[in-house]
Order: structure tokens, then sequence, then C-alpha cells
């Protein structure tokens, strides 16, 4: 006995809803899902990267303002800054060196150490950087 075979011709539409499933996984398929995989994850990597060094370039930004800002009360007052308020709301003189306190690159406060234990006579203006904790080593000064 002979097997008959399959006729290919033409299908129609109806004919072939059955086999989209089939066609999905064929042997090229799957490397158009590979290459639309991997482009949509290096976009998705090079958006988050550019939005980590957005916020980086901001946070440092936001840091010489202060730190500006510190120095100028400094040498106007003749001390450092007791607080993060002081610089935009002065206690005696109504001389204000900021119009607001500035925060990071993600939405939060700096921290001021006047004078710097690190450098004396230097002022430390300090974000907590990405991970939102001074107890972290990715603080941005």
């Amino acid at each position: 006995m002979r097997r008959r075979r399959k006729k290919r011709g033409i299908a129609l539409p109806w004919e072939q809803r059955k086999r989209w499933l089939h066609a999905l996984f064929a042997g090229s398929r799957w490397r158009t899902i590979g290459l639309v995989g991997i482009t949509a994850a290096a976009f998705v990597f090079l958006s988050r990267s550019a939005e980590k060094q957005r916020r980086i370039r901001a946070t440092r930004i936001a840091i010489r303002d202060v730190r500006g800002a510190a120095h100028a009360f400094r040498d106007r007052e003749e001390r450092c800054p007791r607080s993060s308020t002081e610089l935009s709301h002065p206690p005696h003189t109504h001389r204000r060196y900021l119009r607001e306190m500035p925060r990071d690159g993600w939405g939060r406060r700096l921290k001021i150490r006047c004078p710097s234990p690190i450098q004396q006579g230097d002022i430390d203006v300090i974000s907590a950087g990405p991970s939102g904790s001074f107890h972290v080593d990715d603080n941005i000064q």
C-alpha cells in the first residue's frame, strides 16, 4: 500500500488557523523571536542606565549648589550652618542662600557636614545615592 501525501497547495484562511502555533515555532521564527527579545532587553538596560546617569548628574548639580550656599553662609556668618534649613531660612539675617533646599536625583534630602572630618576647613555635602542609605557604599559627594 502506498501512503498518501498531503497536498501542499493553496490553503484558505480558516484552514491555517490551526497551523499558527506550528508556524510560530518553525526554525527561522526562533531567530526572530530571540532577536526581538535581545533587542528589548538591551533597550531596557540602556534606558535604566541612562536614567541612573541622569539622576547622578542632577545630584551632583544639587550638591554643588548646596556646597556653594554653605560656603557663602560660612563666609558671611563666620560659622558653619547648623542644619540645611539655615541655608534657606537663616536665623538672624533675612538673606537667603537658597530658595529651597534641593534634593538629590532620587528626591531625598542631602546631608551637610561642616567642618568636614575628611578635609579640614571644607564642607561636605553628601547624597545617600541610589540605595537611599548612608551606610551603603554608593554615596555621592
